[in-house]
């Protein structure tokens, strides 16, 4: 049961409205995305879940939400992952070290992560969706003996577009992860698997009953591995998308990002599949009992 309640207002309702200074203590560009090192000013930690976001400003340019793609358990800074896009994104990765943002939040639904143990715990990420999926793979393994299998499977739409380069090298060192990247088209340099992000999901053997999953990606990819998880029997309460929206305020005041009776900032961004099925414009999700009618 989710609650649609719309936060009061007042000086509370002011104060998580007002950006907090924070501090760039590195950037690292790659061909598709800055990744930044920001503390906040007052030197507290931004105390975030697995799958929340954060609203970043910058002066003069505007504000944009971001998830936060750092290890909740990493308490003394945190870090997110901005592909130069629009006018505020392409700002934020044009900073250097020593700049200062803004910084509200942190804000939404993050995984549920204390329901995923004990479980095999298989993490979907589509292109910039590895972002918020690092931040719950790097708990995951902080927690290792919490969980059961560990899998990541992530696909990019060709090899100069991969993220987070040292952590997949790390993860696929890790004797605990059980990690599969592919391309949708290789260059002359690639030597790993061509195809889309479902061809390893269909190949793997999935303990259905014991699965939970973590999908964050574009919007088309959600349908077809709503597709996949269900032939192998998995269930959309064991399944939770991440959704993008246009969030604006981030905390379910403005209407930027409603969806029918729920606000995705406050309510999500992460939900369980249940939900989104029941709510057909949230995505194109696929379930068995739309082939029944």
């Amino acid at each position: 049961m989710i609650d649609t309640a719309i936060p009061e207002g007042g000086l509370a309702a002011q104060s998580i409205l007002r950006p907090e200074p924070a501090r760039v203590d590195g950037i690292r560009s790659t061909a598709s995305a800055a990744i930044l090192d920001l503390s906040m000013a007052d030197g507290s930690p931004l105390r975030h879940c697995a799958g929340q976001f954060v609203q970043v400003s910058v002066f003069g340019y505007g504000e944009v939400p971001i998830s936060v793609c750092s290890s909740p358990v990493r308490s003394e800074a945190f870090q997110i992952c901005v592909r130069p896009v629009g006018r505020v994104s392409k700002a934020i990765s044009e900073l250097e070290t020593g700049d200062w943002v803004g910084i509200r939040g942190p804000y939404g639904q993050g995984f549920p992560v204390s329901r995923m143990h004990g479980k095999d715990l298989l993490l979907l990420a589509g292109g910039i969706g590895l972002a918020p999926l690092r931040s719950l793979m790097e708990q995951a393994r902080h927690e290792r003996d919490r969980f059961h299998r560990l899998i990541l499977i992530y696909g990019a739409r060709n090899p100069g577009l991969l993220l987070f380069r040292d952590d997949l090298e790390a993860w696929s060192r890790d004797a605990g992860v059980e990690l599969m990247v592919t391309v949708d088209e290789a260059d002359e340099h690639w030597r790993g698997r061509v195809g889309v992000i479902t061809g390893p999901l269909r190949e793997m053997d999935l303990d259905a009953s014991s699965t939970v999953a973590a999908v964050v990606g574009p919007p088309v990819m959600y349908r077809f591995a709503a597709m996949e998880m269900f032939a192998k029997g998995m269930r959309a309460e064991n399944i939770y998308f991440s959704l993008e929206r246009h969030f604006k305020c981030g905390i379910g005041k403005c209407g930027h990002c409603q969806l029918n009776d729920l606000y995705v900032c406050r309510h999500g961004p992460v939900f369980v599949l249940t939900d989104l099925l029941q709510r057909t414009e949230a995505i194109e999700a696929w379930s068995p009992e739309k082939d029944r009618k």
